[in-house]
């Protein structure tokens, strides 16, 4: 190979990765959002009984509720997030694998009126046949990120 060639590889591969830092860097973001204020997770929260409340440090509060409330996988889950005490911006809900990572699923909700998100998603399917799930609700306010982690149990048919 000459140097000419050589040259022009080592200044694509330069480029490479110079792109892939810049969308990294973008990226970030999205993917982990800074939190100004996280909700407890409430280990009684049973949202197959029905929508669970979470209380934010300082003020506010946020009621989360899906349908079905058999909780399939693959089948479209419809969701609701109440507010109250905060400022809202923009809803969104991130659902993450609590012992298996099972990449990114995040829903943007729609305000139906005020104070009242709702929009539609699928959770993805699992090899295993229980699965603990989180849903974290982030919500975006005029002083920041606020979220409530909210966890539930799905299971494959026959298990």
């Amino acid at each position: 190979m000459d140097k000419g060639r050589l040259v022009l590889w080592i200044l694509a591969a330069v480029f490479g990765l110079a792109l892939v830092g810049a969308l990294v860097y973008k990226a970030w973001p999205l993917l982990y959002p800074e939190l100004i204020g996280m909700a407890p997770l409430d280990p009684t929260c049973n949202l197959r009984a029905g929508p669970c409340w979470a209380r934010l440090p300082g003020a506010g509060e946020i009621r989360f509720g899906i349908e079905p409330r058999s909780l399939p996988a693959a089948q479209p889950l419809r969701l609701e997030v109440r507010t109250a005490g905060l400022d809202v911006a923009e809803i969104s809900v991130d659902f993450s694998g609590v012992d298996m990572n099972m990449g990114f699923n995040r829903i943007q909700l729609q305000q139906t009126e005020p104070g009242r998100f709702e929009g539609g998603g699928t959770l993805p399917v699992c090899v295993r046949s229980r699965m603990i799930w989180e849903a974290k609700v982030l919500v975006r306010t005029p002083e920041g990120l606020v979220a409530a982690p909210f966890r539930f149990e799905t299971a494959s048919p026959g298990s």
